[in-house]
């Protein structure tokens, strides 16, 4: 019989974005197959001054305390505690336990200073941060001698060609097939594309936009369906007949997706991309730039590659799509459903628990000294 593991998964302040959905995924996961499992935040830092008047600048009022409203635990069982302090987490903070787990570059800073009694360390890198304006402290994180998983196969060449590590284990993402699938339909009667809005540049919504603004030209009606986490700025205003959903529960995803002809995915830098396999598990083909995980899933089938940074190309595959027949649009919508239902997150949470079973081996055949940390 398998040992239970005692396992804690040390995640950033919480909010709606696609690393903590996926963490909190193989958290539940992991609790459900008998593990003792713990997950750990601390507090959002409280708005500054400079963050106020950026965001009454863009056109977004008082900034809200983040962290307030929906979160992708509500639904879940796994035992978690929000901290009453901001950063760092601290062994003050984690059990002693079997495994502790990072799940961005800053908590590895954290991970990486605790003592080994709270656990073996890994390493979840679900994408290489330097957007984050961080960039020397996350090469020094991703250069730390930490087992590291990787969820697509550009982390795992860029860890071996940049930093000279080979990755514990490349465990690619899933989504929850039971809440995200749809029934076979036909094309909207409307033309309906979708994307997820973001202010950040290297998602790329900018590129999408503008893609649907020329596409527009030659499909008047076009009608666009949007759904983020921020309200959104006047620097990146959404068009005309745009639907925008903001703070989106869980629940509502597949029905959002559901309502597209095709969803956009202009991406420039990306970890994963789980909205683009996310709206394929609900028959929306997708359109998507080669980011993340796209090159892979759309290989398959279920949408279009199209070049990086080019509105222009996003455009002409959209009025191609809007062309489509009835029937050849089935075709895609079924491959797109059939590619995102090849691989579960039962199996994804296999692949995980083993590469953390293979940590804890690992420790102990390396001793302390190989994983110890600066505290």
């Amino acid at each position: 019989m398998d040992v239970r593991l005692k396992i804690t998964f040390v995640l950033p302040p919480d909010q709606l974005v696609g690393g903590i959905r996926v963490a909190a995924e193989y958290a539940e996961r992991l609790y459900r197959r008998g593990h003792d499992v713990l997950v750990v935040q601390p507090q959002h830092r409280s708005p500054t001054w400079r963050d106020v008047a950026r965001s009454i600048k863009n056109g977004c009022g008082w900034p809200a305390r983040r962290g307030e409203g929906p979160s992708y635990f509500d639904a879940l069982t796994v035992p978690r505690v929000v901290l009453n302090h901001e950063g760092p987490v601290t062994a003050l903070d984690v059990p002693e336990g079997d495994i502790v787990v990072a799940t961005w570059w800053e908590t590895a800073e954290w991970v990486w200073s605790l003592p080994m009694s709270k656990g073996a360390k890994v390493h979840f890198m679900q994408d290489y941060e330097t957007w984050s304006n961080q960039s020397a402290r996350v090469d020094a994180t991703c250069a730390l001698p930490i087992p590291k998983i990787v969820i697509a196969h550009w982390v795992e060449n860029l860890l071996k060609e940049k930093f000279q590590q080979t990755p514990l284990a490349l465990v690619p993402n899933s989504v929850d097939t039971s809440k995200f699938t749809a029934p076979p339909r036909g094309k909207q009667r409307t033309p309906t594309v979708g994307l997820t809005y973001s202010t950040m540049h290297s998602k790329g919504t900018d590129i999408s936009l503008e893609a649907v603004k020329i596409a527009r030209e030659r499909v008047g009606d076009l009608k666009l369906v949007a759904f983020g986490s921020v309200k959104p700025w006047s620097q990146l205003p959404l068009p005309e007949n745009t639907t925008y959903h903001e703070r989106v529960p869980d629940a509502e995803l597949p029905g959002i997706y559901a309502s597209c002809d095709a969803w956009l995915f202009g991406t420039r830098r990306e970890g994963f991309g789980l909205p683009l396999l996310e709206a394929m598990a609900c028959r929306t083909p997708a359109i998507g730039a080669p980011a993340g995980a796209a090159p892979e899933l759309l290989r398959q089938g279920g949408g279009w590659l199209v070049p990086a940074d080019s509105p222009a190309a996003m455009a002409e595959a959209i009025v191609r799509l809007c062309e489509m027949s009835d029937e050849a649009w089935r075709c895609m919508s079924d491959m797109a459903y059939a590619t995102a239902h090849r691989y579960t997150w039962d199996d994804a949470a296999d692949r995980f628990e083993t590469a953390l079973r293979q940590a804890t081996l690992m420790e102990t055949v390396a001793g302390d000294s190989a994983y110890q940390g600066a505290a």
